[in-house]
């Protein structure tokens, strides 16, 4: 048998904490592992340690600041990749509850710009206020 037709399969073994920075739930693995050992990600219900090696067809539930997560370990990724690809990585199960709820915070997001004609009054508004005050 030739040396190529022979395909070994080598069981990727990653951690818990660098999974989740990989796949782009926690920005920083700091944040991940902070997370983990602050019991905000759990495998059926236990918390978790964040040396725990991930092994595809887990599901957690990992809580961030602004979203909870439910995923399902699809392939085991080592290094962080760009979005589109990571998220290849895992499924989502996130109850549609929490995504309209995400949704709805995200709606009321003030950037900082006031909206036009509305807030602080323009000069015209200003005389016309000063004249009806007199």
């Amino acid at each position: 048998m030739k040396a190529a037709a022979i395909i070994k399969t080598e069981k990727k073994k990653v951690r818990l904490d660098k999974y989740l920075w990989s796949i782009r739930i926690f920005k920083t693995r700091s944040q991940a592992t902070e997370a983990i050992d602050k019991g905000r990600v759990k495998i059926k219900g236990e918390p978790v340690k964040a040396s725990r090696n991930v092994v595809v067809g887990d599901e957690y539930e990992a809580r961030t600041e602004h979203k909870n997560w439910v995923i399902r370990v699809t392939q085991v990724l080592e290094g962080r990749l760009a979005y589109a690809e990571a998220i290849k990585y895992y499924e989502d199960l996130t109850p549609i509850e929490e995504l309209e709820r995400v949704r709805q915070v995200a709606s009321t997001f003030q950037t900082g710009k006031r909206l036009s004609k509305i807030g602080r009054p323009t000069k015209k508004d200003r005389r016309d206020l000063g004249e009806l005050l007199d």
